[in-house]
This record gives C-alpha cells, structure tokens and sequence, in this order.
C-alpha cells in the first residue's frame, strides 16, 4: 500500500507544469478587462427614461387600427359632459355688499378695502398686476368677489379654518366624460388640438384633470359644449409606411391607373410637396400594400387613429405608435374635419398638415365621401435625413394612408353604438 501511493504522487507530481502560469489579461483604451471586470458607463443626465415616458394608457386604443372591421359610420348615444372646479374651498360667509365702488385697482387692493372691519386676510401668491373699476349696488359677498375675480381673470378659494381668501391666476378642474370610450378619446384629442398638455385621465372613472388660467378654461368650455352641440364626431385611422424601391427608379404612381382603373383614384391634389390622392374602397390597407410591393419594400412605421368633434382639429404623434426610433418619428399628422354639406354633397371636409419640430412639410386641403380614403405620396424620406450623407436611397418615400369615419351622436332614446351599413347606411347618407 505505501508502495502504490508513493507510486501515484510520483505520477502526479510529474504532470504538474513547469514554470508558473499567468492568466491572459487584455487592455482596451488603457482599461484592463478580466474575467472580474464590470461595465463602466458614463454618468447619464437625471431625465425620464425613454420606455417610461413614451408609457401611455392610451396607446392599446389608439395605436392599432382592425382594418377588416372598420364601420364609416356608427352611432353613439349622447352623453353628459361636466366640468367641476376642484380647488373652490370652503364658503364665504354670507354678508351682503351695498354701494360699493372704486376706481383703478388691482384686485387685492379692491378686496382689502372691501373686507375691512371684517377678520379676513387676502392671500396673493402670484401678483395679480390688472387695475380695475367696479360700482356695485347691492349683492352677496361670493357674487362680487366671483365678480371681481373675473373681471381680473382669475379665480379665488376661501380657507375657513385659517380666515384667509387666496387669490391665484390659475385652477384646478375636472371634467367627467362619457362612458364610452370613443368619446374620451374624442375629448382628449380635441383638448390636445388647443394645446393642453398637462392632462391626467382616469379611465376607471372616466375624468379628466388639469391645471390652467382663465384662456385654459374658455377654451376647454368651447371643446366641452361643442362635443354637447355638435351631431358627429370623425375619426381618422391611418397607417404609415416608409418604401424602398427596388430599382435605382422611383416608385411609379401612374401605374395605380392600371393596376385599380382609372375610376378607383376620384381626386388629385399636391402639395408644395407630395400629392394627396382619393380614392375608392377598392384601394385599402391590404390592396395598396400589394401595389408597392411590386415595386419596392414596405415598412409599416406606425398604425393609430385620432378622434375629433365635427369641425375640430387634432393631431397623430408618429412616433407614440412605433416600436423603435426611425426618421420619421418626429412627423406629426394633423387633421381638422368637418362633415356635412359641400356645395350639395354630403362630404368629409379635411385640412391634412405634415409637421415636425422643424416646421410644416405640407398640407392638403381633401374633400372625402363616406367610404373613400386618402392616400398622401411623394414625401422624400430624406426630407427627415438630418445629416449630410446617409445610406437611404433618394427615392425612399413616405406613405401615408388615411381613412376616415364618422360617429353620429344621436338621442339616448335613439339607440345605443352600432354600426350602419347596406340600405340603412344609404338611408342615414340620404338624409
């Protein structure tokens, strides 16, 4: 036994390698790379990341469109639109004004001399600097301040407890919508075509909060009662695409003539650039992209729709509805619509705009029947290059494809949300 083992280490040790061992070590811009190396990243500046602020509740709405179930027209039942201030606090106590008047004011001055003796401190924030004159006769303490706070634009909020009146040139309001949810988007994309911004919806409850000075105000009451007076809603659904021709040719549009006949394009209309076509419900989503890809390759970019009150305008964001970063993300397609008479005939009257941040592209002015769409061509994809050389053919091109619809809002008592088709939809247009 002492024999083998003496045997072994004999073995073992022969097989150990001469010399000592080192491990292989590589050195990349003066920074050693080993096996228990980390990462080392530059300092990143403290802005939202992308994914979170491109996170949206509304995009599994907005950002598809099911082209095999697309109804032109559908009704929906009218509902109740209500805007509720949120910050009014508590009452003002119930004293009566009597022969009150002064000259060349602001608001703070003409309120201090009206509550003194009183135990109420006016509270400003924000200089409210407008000089005004009023004369009162007789009314309630809360109808002359409402009053003067108008007369001012801006908004005042009584604290109970603290005795203080706080006087701000700005608010906070909520609007309860409608239920369906057509509706909220139409409320949404009206409110984004004056410009709001700082909206908060809750889809649970179907409300809508902001932020904003009187102009704000005026303006979300015009969308609120315009959504409670006008007959229609339109929709706008649209696909975008980007295509490469195969060829070192553009795409040839002349040969749609061929391939669909010359009664299935109805209209022509450019643009300082690109040109807008109309066409019939023979051309849609599937049959266009069978047209280009005899010709190029098509790259679906974005997919979505907007919704607007009649008359209304509002936009689609390219770039909320793409899955990744291209050239064209900045674009933004803008629409103001209006249903009803054109000159005799019963039409979709649509300003199309082409923007980015660098301006306006183009923009079409397209009268639409019912059922047709629009096709926007001949927008060069390096109209969105920004450097000077770029490996995109010239004749790479923006696709455009847009279809809109119409909802009619009717009487509760008329019926719920359903589409029209076939003679009642011949009917409905007749009408």
């Amino acid at each position: 036994m002492f024999i083998i083992h003496y045997s072994l280490f004999i073995i073992l040790a022969a097989c150990q390698p001469m010399g000592p061992e080192f491990d292989t070590v590589h050195i990349v811009e003066n920074i050693v790379v080993g096996p228990h190396s980390v990462p080392i990243f530059p300092r990143k500046a403290a802005l939202t990341t992308d994914t979170a602020r491109r996170f949206s509740l509304e995009l599994p709405m907005r950002c598809s469109v099911d082209w095999g179930n697309q109804n032109v027209l559908s009704i929906l039942p009218e509902e109740d639109v209500i805007l509720v201030r949120l910050d009014g606090g508590d009452p003002l106590p119930n004293y009566s004004v009597q022969n009150y008047s002064f000259e060349r004011k602001t608001i703070a001055e003409a309120l201090a001399t009206l509550l003194e003796g009183t135990n109420i401190h006016i509270v400003e924030r924000q200089s409210i600097p407008d000089r005004i004159s009023a004369e009162i006769k007789a009314g309630s303490l809360s109808e002359t301040v409402e009053l003067l706070a108008r007369m001012v634009r801006s908004y005042y909020r009584f604290d109970a407890d603290a005795n203080e009146l706080h006087l701000t040139p700005y608010a906070r309001w909520m609007v309860h919508m409608p239920q369906d949810e057509t509706m909220v988007l139409a409320m949404i994309d009206a409110l984004h075509g004056v410009e709001l911004r700082n909206m908060l919806v809750n889809w649970r409850d179907k409300t809508l909060t902001f932020e904003g000075n009187h102009q704000t105000e005026r303006e979300v009451r015009s969308v609120i009662n315009d959504i409670g007076s006008r007959n229609f809603l339109i929709a706008y659904d649209m696909d975008v695409y980007r295509v490469y021709p195969r060829t070192e040719n553009p795409i040839v549009w002349m040969n749609m003539l061929t391939a669909f006949g010359r009664r299935n394009v109805r209209m022509s209309i450019p643009g300082v650039i690109g040109r807008t076509l109309v066409v019939s419900p023979e051309i849609n989503t599937r049959t266009l992209q069978e047209f280009l890809a005899q010709q190029g390759n098509v790259v679906l970019i974005s997919q979505g729709s907007f919704v607007i009150p009649n008359g209304w305008s509002s936009r689609f964001d390219i770039g909320q509805c793409t899955k990744e970063e291209r050239l064209e993300t900045d674009l933004i397609v803008g629409a103001r619509g209006r249903y009803g008479d054109f000159g005799g005939f019963q039409k979709v009257d649509s300003k199309i705009v082409l923007r980015t941040r660098e301006g306006e592209i183009a923009n079409f002015d397209v009268p639409v029947t019912l059922g047709d769409n629009m096709v926007i061509i001949g927008i060069p994809t390096h109209t969105f290059v920004q450097d000077p050389e770029t490996t995109i053919s010239p004749f790479a091109e923006l696709v455009v494809f847009i279809s809109p619809r119409v909802i009619s809002i009717v009487e509760k008592e008329l019926g719920g949300h359903r589409p029209l088709s076939g003679d009642e939809l011949r009917r409905f247009l007749g009408e």
